[in-house]
């Protein structure tokens, strides 16, 4: 048996408590009892690793999706990548077909609706994408005895803390976005063998867009780039996050919920910093800003920070962050 998040959401946002379970988002979670008998052992014959497995990417043209299709490729598997133009995970049918031609071992669910502040304004297609899309994937993986891997968000927490966040840790999400991950988070449980693994702050691949992108383009071009000095994070390389999704599912690690970030934690006035003498641009390209003075419409976590010590202890020990900006710098550096 395996002990799976412990998000049980009813109601409003409420306070968050270490070790505790909380009130929450609107309790949407459905239950699917459809896996047979055969599906089951199928299921147990792929956590018995060593063979070549069945894998479908969702939103494989994006960042985290196109560095998944490439880490399981080369491992050998067999891997259908869909972009949002095979298949929208929003139409259940669609959904139901498109899986029906691959009857998948593991799915890799790498689509998210990540507009935050215009989930503010219009919550529905967040909530479409990040929850209820989710829901279908999860029924989806039961049916196929899959293994299901959906990926979620520091911004279900309030950020009103000075500690590494743990998966123990109850959620409490300020944004509308951020109650649509959270629901996501409790939906995936729908499938009996699933693994949320919370990321923040993704960089590298192919994502020019991305926080850490961006600065070192503003910095190459000279400047000045602003980054926060009052916001910590916990940095995801895009590459260090493919291995240990794929490393957690070979490991049998216990399913259930993990931060998957790169070690350690600092603001992005930090890590600006160390990626501006890595690159050997001049102080004079990098000024500090405040997240709390900005005007977004949805409000941001400002400690963010994520503890990646679970799964440590499941085997899979992630980089630091420095050394994960390094490994960026190097590449860009050739590009």
């Amino acid at each position: 048996m395996f002990s799976g998040p412990r998000l049980q959401t009813r109601g409003l946002p409420g306070k968050r408590a270490r070790g505790g379970r909380i009130t929450g988002i609107a309790h949407l979670r459905g239950t699917h009892r459809g896996a047979t008998a055969a599906r089951r052992l199928g299921h147990r014959r792929l956590l018995r690793g060593g063979s070549r497995v069945k894998v479908v990417v969702t939103g494989a043209a994006g960042q985290l999706g196109a560095a998944t299709v490439l880490e399981w490729k080369a491992a050998g598997h067999a891997v259908t990548g869909l972009t949002r133009a095979d298949l929208d995970i929003t139409v259940p049918a669609d959904v139901r077909r498109v899986m029906a031609r691959v009857a998948p071992d593991v799915i890799l669910n790498c689509v998210g609706d990540n507009r935050v502040d215009a989930a503010q304004a219009a919550p529905l297609p967040a909530l479409a994408v990040n929850a209820f899309a989710v829901r279908t994937l999860a029924r989806v993986a039961a049916e196929y005895g899959a293994t299901l891997v959906h990926y979620g968000t520091d911004f279900v927490f309030d950020g009103d803390t000075d500690q590494p966040y743990t998966e123990d840790d109850a959620p409490n999400p300020r944004s509308v976005y951020g109650m649509t991950k959270l629901l996501g988070e409790q939906l995936a449980t729908d499938a009996p063998r699933h693994y949320v693994l919370r990321v923040e702050s993704l960089f590298g691949g192919n994502m020019a867009g991305s926080s850490i992108d961006r600065l070192w383009a503003q910095m190459a071009s000279g400047g000045p780039a602003v980054a926060f000095s009052d916001r910590v994070v916990s940095p995801s390389f895009v590459e260090d996050v493919v291995a240990a999704t794929r490393a957690v599912i070979e490991r049998q690690a216990p399913a259930g919920l993990y931060h998957c970030v790169n070690t350690g934690h600092a603001t992005w006035f930090d890590v600006a910093d160390h990626l501006r003498r890595l690159g050997g641009f001049p102080e004079t390209c990098l000024q500090a800003g405040r997240a709390a003075e900005m005007k977004w419409l949805a409000p941001r976590p400002l400690f963010a920070a994520l503890s990646n010590t679970k799964l440590q202890r499941a085997g899979v020990t992630m980089p630091t962050w420095q050394d994960a900006v390094e490994r960026f710098v190097r590449q860009r550096s050739r590009q």
